[in-house]
């Protein structure tokens, strides 16, 4: 049985977040702002089915996704790319490809204890956001 992700998960830390954004081509002001925020996660896991919320009280973001079934991700909202992305377990680890203009791009997550982690990838970037478990 894989790791059990539902909850509500509030930010704690945010590592190279500003370097991450720069290698998404994120323009000045909006990584000034977006630096500054902290952010919830809510997932809701069904088995292999995940809707997902990244929430801040700037911007909002929605992706849901079938580890194992690939699907075409508009990152509306983030860099406004389309990528073909696709999640897949490692252990308890989810990890993600996503294929587009950028190359290495991607994400993991992992739990650990009350702790989630999200480390996120572009190019030679690695951004290492952790989220405490609220509910």
């Amino acid at each position: 049985m894989p790791a059990d992700y539902n909850g509500r998960w509030e930010m704690v830390s945010n590592e190279n977040f500003e370097e991450l954004m720069k290698s998404l081509d994120i323009d000045f002001a909006t990584r000034k702002i977006a630096a500054h925020l902290s952010q919830t996660k809510v997932i809701v896991q069904n088995g292999d089915k995940f809707e997902t919320k990244t929430l801040s009280t700037f911007r909002n973001y929605e992706v849901n996704f079938t580890v194992g079934e690939e699907f075409e991700e508009h990152t509306k909202g983030l860099d406004n790319r389309v990528v073909k992305t696709l999640v897949q377990w490692d252990g308890d680890k989810l990890v993600c490809v996503q294929t587009g203009e950028k190359k290495n791009r991607g994400w993991k997550h992992w739990i650990e204890g009350d702790l989630l982690h999200l480390e996120v990838t572009c190019e030679d970037k690695v951004c290492h956001q952790v989220f405490k478990k609220k509910q």
